[in-house]
């Protein structure tokens, strides 16, 4: 089962080919088919009726109900009833055997569960975040960057997309020389130049001067070493990156040269007072910019032209780039650029990530200057410090409650959700399940609404991970998954399970429910415990 192939999706089409009967042309725009906010009426409710009325030239609830007849005719003994509701709603009451045929459908497509919806449409991705200077260490605002780009590439992959995990590591240009001549400063007992790195790290990399070696070498030792402490930390926020692309590379391997060509065939480079520009104008930006100085040098510009021009060429169909703040003023140029090397703007999405800021608590600051993503960790654990990072639109300001993120009570959502999967394993262990065995009876006693209403909530999440995926938006998942764990905890206390007469079909719903909370959580790069 996946996200273009469930009951739901499955309804859906009969509710248009019910519309496409009573007019040709169908609605002049897509209906709806949602859960109603009261149990009263039905199980799901469309306004197909009142967009087709225009059409039909005809009263909506008198179209409803004509659409009741045509549905009822093509769905049989699936829909127990429909009735028409206020201005013309049609509300569906779906048959018990409806949902015991979707649970079972939900349990045969186990990992699959909501993923592979892009089907034809699946890309080769590659996901660019991070990228943090290799001349400090990773904070906070490092941290949402990190976690939410995982957590897109994990959506992304469910989806059915084919990502790669990407760093771009600055490691080329005057920053890594002052790097290394805040190593070296420290190395000899000197003060650091004024425009250098005054962190204790650099304080700790001082071992790396022997004395002998040039600044180049001590530069490339001093990033290598900080590279691999970038790579100590992300493994503990449990971000593993495919690759680590050098921007040094770019200009020892030519690349930049060979970007420099393309854009030259393109007609979209010209020489004014012995500098290169980018005619960035022609393609939207407000001015046009310089891609190497009258003095030869570089700019940071020609170094990402080229680093998106190789990503290009290695055969990627979308490109995600994951950006700080600071970054929002780049937007048009880099997209400028790309398409006057021959890209597709559309197909280069730079997203923008907000600030972090931090409330109701003090933190120890290992770096003695910010608060690092280690010290985060430190504070608060991985589960909570990803949950809280993603729980949220990238593109709002997030205000890290520390105090509520480490308390083991309801009000803690990370909680709240990781305690409802241990509550169900808790369960299955009293009943002595085996919880591959997930076969139940067809049902002779009515379904409780607290039954249909946990069914519905858990054919939502393919949808919920197709619009995750295509609005970038991982933090649709935490909301679900917050709403799965709350229509869990009011079915369990509503309907007994161990014991019940019913008990296979509850177990069976239970186990449904124990892994696609799992299945969430994952996405997010959040534990799933089952004992709390």
């Amino acid at each position: 089962m996946n996200s273009s192939t469930g009951p739901l999706d499955d309804l859906r089409s009969a509710v248009l080919a019910a519309a496409a009967a009573l007019a040709e042309a169908g609605p002049r725009s897509t209906p709806t088919l949602e859960r109603p906010r009261q149990a009263d009426f039905g199980d799901l409710s469309t306004n197909a009726a009142m967009l087709l009325a225009p059409v039909l030239r005809a009263a909506p609830r008198d179209v409803a109900g004509r659409l009741g007849e045509e549905l009822t005719a093509r769905l049989g003994d699936r829909l127990a009833k429909v009735e028409v509701a206020g201005p013309g709603f049609l509300n569906l009451f779906l048959d018990d055997a409806w949902f015991g045929d979707a649970l079972r459908g939900v349990l045969a497509a186990g990992d699959a569960f909501g993923g592979g919806g892009a089907r034809a449409a699946a890309e080769r991705v590659n996901v660019e975040f991070v990228s943090a200077n290799p001349t400090g260490p990773m904070h906070v605002g490092h941290a949402r960057n990190a976690a939410y780009g995982d957590a897109l590439a994990r959506i992304l992959e469910l989806h059915g997309h084919a990502v790669t995990r990407e760093f771009y590591v600055n490691d080329h240009g005057s920053q890594v020389r002052r790097f290394a001549e805040s190593i070296r400063a420290r190395a000899r007992g000197e003060d650091v130049p004024e425009d250098g790195y005054r962190g204790d790290y650099v304080t700790e990399l001082a071992s790396l001067d022997d004395g002998e070696i040039s600044l180049e070498e001590l530069g490339r030792r001093g990033v290598a070493a900080m590279l691999e402490r970038a790579a100590a930390t992300l493994d503990r926020f449990r971000v593993a990156m495919d690759v680590w692309y050098s921007e040094r590379s770019l200009h020892d391997e030519g690349k930049v040269k060979h970007a420099f060509d393309v854009l030259a065939e393109q007609g979209a480079t010209y020489t004014s007072e012995g500098a290169l520009w980018l005619r960035t104008t022609a393609y939207g930006d407000d001015k046009d910019r310089v891609l190497v100085r009258s003095s030869g040098e570089h700019t940071y510009f020609a170094s990402d032209i080229a680093y998106h021009q190789d990503k290009r060429e290695r055969g990627f169909q979308r490109l995600v780039d994951v950006w700080g703040a600071d970054h929002h003023g780049y937007i048009n140029r880099m997209k400028a650029a790309f398409e006057a090397l021959g890209g597709d703007p559309a197909e280069l999405e730079l997203l923008i990530m907000q600030f972090v800021q931090l409330a109701a608590g003090r933190m120890s600051k290992r770096s003695g200057e910010f608060v690092t993503l280690d010290d985060l960790v430190d504070e608060i654990g991985v589960d909570a410090a990803r949950w809280f990072l993603l729980h949220r639109s990238h593109d709002t300001t997030i205000e890290l409650d520390l105090e509520l993120a480490k308390r083991e009570s309801a009000e803690n959502p990370v909680y709240y959700v990781q305690y409802a999967h241990a509550r169900i394993a808790g369960v299955l262990a009293k009943a002595g399940h085996d919880e591959a065995d997930v076969a139940f009876a067809d049902r002779t006693l009515p379904l409780e609404p607290g039954e249909r209403a946990l069914v519905m909530k858990l054919l939502a999440f393919p949808g919920e991970v197709a619009e995750a995926a295509d609005r970038r938006a991982p933090h649709r998942i935490a909301a679900y998954a917050l709403e799965l764990a709350q229509e869990f905890t009011a079915f369990y206390r509503d309907c007994r399970v161990v014991g019940a007469e019913v008990e296979d079909f509850r177990l069976a719903l239970s186990i449904a429910t124990k892994r696609t909370i799992a299945r969430a959580l994952g996405l997010l790069g959040v534990s799933a415990p089952d004992a709390m």
